[in-house]
């Protein structure tokens, strides 16, 4: 089936671009009147002998010429906000001049997309908002996330703190995690379990093979003990602490003496309360705690 068509000089211009010739199949667009080369079709694979490694070789498109092509455009509920609360639309986004969203305007946006969502011309894809320390955050934070956690666009909230029953920030109330009762409702808990030796083996592993250091197997049981007894955090500084003695005495592979003398040069925090709890009274401003107060530093 042939098809004649009148360009433009800009679609010609394209074309040369291109350097497109008889043979080759392209796909136009007719809103725009872009031209894309396709690849040259396989009834002129015989035209030439030798042939460069770039060209690339399509079926000839049958049938009907002129097909619908469904265009997906992801866009944020941030960016039609400002394209539509600004005289310059679509340019503010490029010139970064936001300013203050009205909340007409996001009324309006939201009923408009929930209209397309109704008609099947647009989906909601939730973002995800994560959150470390939560526990840091006041009141008023919280309050804010609670109703915002009501709009049926809100993102997924994923939050994350190491703390037990104490204090909500700014306030006098003591809660789980430092968070609201009424939002800790809202909220899916993850239970964590401490890693099992085993697991710790599997994490050392591959921190060693992520910052290069070769190892004995004697020194990562010796290193895996130790994070056991202290925390990973500490076992996994004693990595680099412990290769970089041995590259001074000019070794290849980390051995069990140069994770004892890392081991040694540097301390843990049980044994730096420890020392801080012997020779306290050799520090200046130095304010003695009672054992009810370190016994709660060491459970923790």
């Amino acid at each position: 089936m042939e098809t004649i068509y009148d360009l433009g000089v800009k679609m010609i211009e394209s074309m040369q671009k291109e350097k497109m010739q008889a043979g080759d199949v392209v796909a136009i667009d007719k809103a725009s009147g872009r031209i894309t080369k396709l690849g040259r079709s396989f009834a002129r694979s015989r035209d030439y002998d030798a042939m460069g490694p770039s060209t690339k070789f399509v079926q000839c498109p049958e049938g009907e010429l002129q097909k619908r092509k469904e265009v997906v455009h992801v866009v944020t509920l941030h960016e039609i906000d400002v394209i539509n609360s600004r005289t310059q639309g679509f340019l503010a986004l490029f010139a970064g001049d936001t300013g203050e969203i009205r909340q007409e305007v996001r009324e309006q946006i939201d009923a408009k997309v929930a209209e397309w969502r109704e008609e099947g011309k647009a989906d909601i894809v939730p973002g995800v908002l994560f959150i470390d320390e939560v526990h840091m955050l006041d009141m008023e934070c919280f309050s804010f996330l609670n109703r915002a956690l009501e709009n049926d666009m809100s993102p997924i909230l994923v939050v994350a703190t190491n703390r037990g029953i104490t204090k909500i920030r700014g306030t006098n109330y003591r809660s789980p995690h430092g968070i609201p009762i009424d939002l800790l409702d809202r909220l899916l808990i993850i239970s964590t379990q401490p890693y099992s030796e085993k697991e710790l083996r599997l994490i050392l592993d591959i921190r060693c093979e992520e910052e290069d250091v070769e190892m004995t197997d004697d020194g990562k049981e010796l290193l895996t003990k130790i994070g056991k007894e202290t925390s990973l955090r500490y076992a996994i500084h004693l990595i680099t602490a412990a290769s970089l003695i041995a590259q001074k005495r000019k070794s290849a592979e980390v051995e069990i003496d140069d994770i004892g003398k890392a081991y040694t040069l540097f301390i843990d925090v049980r044994r730096s309360i420890q020392f801080m709890t012997e020779y306290q009274d050799q520090y200046m401003f130095n304010e003695v705690q009672d054992d009810a107060d370190m016994n709660g530093v060491d459970e923790q």
